[in-house]
This record gives C-alpha cells, sequence and structure tokens, in this order.
C-alpha cells in the first residue's frame, strides 16, 4: 500500500497562505490548531504527521506568518490527543548532542505508545550557525558528524536490551544491571559514556527519515534512513532518484523495502479543476515578491533585487556548503521551463520546490498513481497549501478515492510507526562494555 505523510506547516505551505480568508494566522502558536489537524490526519488513516523545525527564524517575519512551536514539545502535546498516527519531528545533528537526542526521542516513544520518528538533518543556513556562535561546518564535516551522530544514538538506545527490566518486588530488584550496558563512545566529535537514562523505545529505534538530496545525503539515507522526504517537479527525476537511492542500499546489507520514498506534493484541491486553479491564482495574487526574493536569494547564495523580477535568473554557481539539491532543483526548473524570476517566486510559493498540482480529487489521485506505479514513489509527503482546509480536502475526498483504487488503507493494522510503514522493529545490539 502506498505510504502518506502530513507534513504540516503553520497555517499552509503558500508562503501567502496565512493572507487568505481560508486561515487563521494565530494558528501557528495554537496548539488546538495543531492538536485538530493531527485528529484529522488520523481520521484519514495517514501513516504519519511531520513537523519540519530550523534553527533560526525561516524567512521575513514582515511578509510571513513564522516563529511557532519547537517540535518535539508540541508532538509530545499532540500524542495525548492520537492514538495511532505517527510522530515525526526534525532534530538537526550539527546543533545537538546524541545523548540530548536520544533521550528527547526515547521519551516521545515511550510517551505515543512506539510512535516517534526523527527527521535527521546537518542544518545548511549561515543563519543557523551564527545562533550557535561558530562558523557554519562544511558540507561534507556536517555529514561526518552526523554520520557519528547516528551511531551514537542508536547505540544509546540499544545500551538498555528490552528485557533489563525486572520489576521484581519480591526481591527488590527492578532492573537486571548487567542488561544495562555503558557505551565509553569515543570518536572524532563525540565522547559519551553512557548508558541512556530512559529505558529502551518501545519500537527500539524511533523511525529514522532523512531530506537530503546531495551526494552525502543520498549516501547517508543509503546507510540509515527507513523513509526519504524528497522534492521533485517531474515523472522522469522522481524515477532517477528512487533507482538511485535504491541502488545504494545493497552496500550496506539493505533491501529496497527497507527504505520508503515519499517525494513532497501540495495538492490544491477544488470539487472541479476551475474550483482549483481559482484557489490556486487566488494563492498567487496574495503573493509579496520581496518575501520571494529574499526566499530565493537564500537558496542560490546571491542578493536578488525587485528591478530583475522579469528577467531570468543570472548565472551562478552553487555554494559547496549551502543547500546544495534545493539550489539544483531550483535552477533545473528555471532553466526547463524558461521562467523569469517572478514566475519561479510564483511556482516555488506553494511547496518551496516541491510539486504543486492542482485539480479535483480524482486528479490528484491520478497523479499519485502514476508515480506509485511507475517506480517513482512509495508513498507522499503531503504538503497542503492551506491549513487546516487543505487537509481536510485531502483526508474527505483524495483518501477515499485512493481507497477505492486498492492504493491506500481502510484501516490502521499493528500498533507503531514502524508498524504503519511495514519495518521490523531493530533487535538489541549486545554492547560490550569496556
Amino acid at each position: 500500500m502506498m505510504h502518506l505523510n502530513a507534513f504540516l506547516m503553520g497555517v499552509g505551505h503558500h508562503e501567502a497562505a496565512w493572507r487568505h480568508p481560508r486561515t487563521e494566522p494565530s494558528g501557528i502558536t495554537d496548539l488546538r490548531h495543531f492538536q485538530n489537524l493531527a485528529k484529522t490526519a488520523e481520521r484519514g488513516k495517514l501513516d504519519s504527521l511531520f513537523l519540519a523545525d530550523g534553527l533560526a527564524l525561516w524567512g521575513n517575519v514582515r511578509h510571513n506568518a513564522l516563529g511557532g512551536f519547537e517540535p518535539l514539545t508540541l508532538l509530545s502535546a499532540l500524542a495525548a490527543v492520537t492514538e495511532h498516527i505517527g510522530l515525526i519531528a526534525t532534530v538537526s545533528t550539527t546543533y545537538n548532542e546524541p545523548f540530548h537526542v536520544a533521550r528527547k526521542f526515547a521519551s516521545l516513544d515511550h510517551l505515543s505508545g512506539g510512535r516517534a520518528g526523527w527527521n535527521i538533518v546537518t542544518s545548511a543556513t549561515e543563519a543557523e550557525a551564527l545562533n550557535f556562535g561558530i562558523q557554519r561546518p562544511s558540507h561534507s564535516e556536517r555529514y561526518h558528524r552526523a554520520e557519528e551522530f547516528l551511531e551514537v544514538a542508536t547505540a544509546l538506545w540499544d545500551s538498555w536490551q528490552d528485557d533489563a527490566v525486572v520489576g521484581d518486588r519480591t526481591t527488590g530488584v527492578y532492573a537486571d544491571t548487567s542488561r544495562i550496558t555503558p557505551l565509553d563512545h569515543v570518536g572524532t566529535h563525540f565522547k559519551v559514556k553512557g548508558p541512556l537514562n530512559v529505558q529502551r523505545p518501545p519500537q527500539g529505534h524511533p523511525l529514522l527519515v532523512q531530506a537530503g538530496s546531495s551526494e552525502d545525503g543520498k549516501e547517508f539515507a543509503a546507510r540509515f534512513a527507513e523513509a526519504v522526504f524528497t522534492a521533485q517537479q517531474t515523472l522522469e527525476d522522481a524515477q532517477e532518484f528512487y533507482a538511485d537511492l535504491k541502488r545504494r542500499l545493497p552496500a550496506y546489507g539493505r533491501e529496497p523495502y527497507q527504505v520508503k520514498i515519499l517525494p513532497g506534493i501540495s495538492p490544491i484541491i477544488g470539487s472541479t479543476e476551475r474550483e482549483a486553479l481559482l484557489l490556486e491564482r487566488e494563492l498567487e495574487e496574495l503573493i509579496i515578491p520581496a518575501y520571494g526574493l529574499a526566499q530565493l536569494s537564500n537558496i542560490l547564495g546571491v542578493e536578488l533585487s525587485e528591478d530583475q523580477l522579469d528577467g531570468p535568473l543570472p548565472d551562478v554557481a552553487p555554494n559547496p556548503d549551502g543547500q546544495q539539491s534545493r539550489f539544483e532543483l531550483v535552477t533545473s526548473l528555471a532553466a526547463r521551463e524558461r521562467l523569469t524570476i517572478r514566475e519561479l517566486i510564483a511556482r516555488l510559493a506553494g511547496g518551496r520546490g516541491h510539486r504543486v498540482v492542482a485539480g479535483t480529487p480524482e486528479q490528484i489521485a491520478d497523479q499519485l498513481q502514476e508515480w506509485y506505479e511507475n517506480g517513482a514513489a512509495d508513498g507522499f509527503n503531503i504538503m497542503p497549501p492551506v491549513l487546516p482546509s487543505g487537509l481536510a480536502d485531502f483526508v474527505d475526498h483524495v483518501v477515499p478515492e485512493l481507497q477505492i483504487r486498492g492504493l491506500f488503507r481502510t484501516e490502521y493494522s499493528g500498533t507503531t510507526l514502524r508498524d504503519r510503514y511495514g519495518l521490523a522493529r531493530p533487535a538489541t545490539r549486545e554492547l560490550v562494555a569496556r
């Protein structure tokens, strides 16, 4: 079956969503807004919901509703009002320590009954580095740190064996300490004694998700990731990415089914195609060019001005330490379709480089089915342009169409996020005390 994740972004993924009458901008700091979204996604039997995060203010708050919750805090609150849906949050490996992160995700996994997932990022922006008083590490340095980070975090989750807790009131033995093992890890980036001060998570390890599409990112995903959020504009590009990543798995002793690839799609849904296109046009008319220019400038690493809006993108080389995969996607889109900067901004406004599709529920389902059945996706990262109505429309109209076609579940099975994604629970490793 197809896998579906709800990517929840404030009051919608379109950068002008906060200006549209279907949204309420105060929702970005309203717990009830996110609780209702989580319940809607669960009503649709979606595999999971996802909260992205960055460690700096994204974009210009003068022209967009920004400044929301820290995701792990929010997911703990959403765990209390849901029973089945997976809960995935972004956490950086560049500006955190493995012990902190392993402890937080183990806690969320226990609180949610085995529904936690970690979207692993290496934090590419200079603004994030400045918030920690350091110079941004190079692209390769960030990924080398991330690899060791994952090795330590997974070892910390395995520092408690599943049978470590005895709970024998008669003898007074709560835990068999021979089944709780320190790491004594000493590496290039980290020195961690261990063990973790949280028992082994219900899933063994929370679901590991990754979103980088650079060469380093794809190699990292092939080694560690169990789900991959990615962005492609065309079926051919998605097929190429899908085949490339799956080909890398045997080198790490992994099978194709062990990594689920979920391209992002922002569906603009109407009861008729005309209605969907009208909503798309309404959102485009609310775009503030200055905001789009700033976002595009950040991706390209050059400063663009309003007097360039009706011309082509300037020739610019990628920053080797910046957002490599997104740079390639944006510049390729502009060249392939010969877009002016103004047109490119409009295209990016709906999904920051992810595919935007406007149409009826049947037309949206057609698009998803085509990619799913032609080696481009194991499922999709659903990015509603406006919230809450965009998610409700998808759940109430697109999901039933997919169910009729036999492409998506009608009921949940299993209890954990790993169950949703058809993945085994990792066995505990016998760590050797040093």
